[in-house]
């Protein structure tokens, strides 16, 4: 009779805490099969994963870290962009005017595009924010294509690129939700 007890006891207990490893594992899921919808799935990884936030996130709240990370990898560019201008002894004419405009719209990413892109997606309006992460990918395209050779910013650009058209992939997965609902 213990015996059946105890055994009464273990199997009232088990669903409850069985259950919790795949609650978490959930929320990962949740990570991963929103990243494998992105162009970028090992950059959309790198960008959720570290964030404590993302544990309990829902896909919109997913879409806020990578504009966050956006915001982060664009405003690093700014600096080294500010730093390059400031170095003016190594710079010809034409890489200046290049770093300039860079620079420019580098400040349109960080005080435009990603304002945009977060007002959007706490109002709803998706297809706003869609466009703003779509504009920060081409304003990073555009800055790269300002330099007549390869450009001392490729690699930035690029991953800055690349955070854009994750975010931008993000919340349109969140409208296709919504427009499914």
């Amino acid at each position: 009779m213990k015996s059946l007890i105890i055994l009464f006891v273990f199997h009232m207990f088990l669903p409850v805490n069985a259950f919790r490893p795949t609650l978490l594992l959930g929320k990962l899921n949740l990570i991963e099969r929103t990243c494998r919808q992105t162009p970028f799935y090992d950059l959309c990884m790198w960008s959720l994963k570290p964030s404590p936030e993302s544990r309990d996130a829902n896909v919109n709240k997913l879409a806020q870290i990578v504009v966050e990370s956006l915001k982060t990898q664009a405003t690093e560019t700014l600096d080294l962009i500010d730093e390059l201008l400031q170095d003016g002894l190594s710079l010809n004419p034409v890489m200046k005017k290049a770093l300039t405009s860079c620079a420019e719209r580098y400040n349109v990413i960080i005080r435009g595009d990603v304002p945009e892109i977060n007002e959007a997606l706490k109002t709803g309006n998706y297809k706003s924010a869609e466009k703003g992460a779509n504009d920060a990918a081409i304003e990073a395209n555009s800055c790269e294509i300002e330099f007549p050779a390869k450009s001392p910013l490729s690699d930035m650009n690029k991953v800055v690129h690349d955070v854009s058209v994750v975010a931008a992939s993000i919340v349109k997965i969140i409208q296709t939700k919504f427009s499914i609902m």
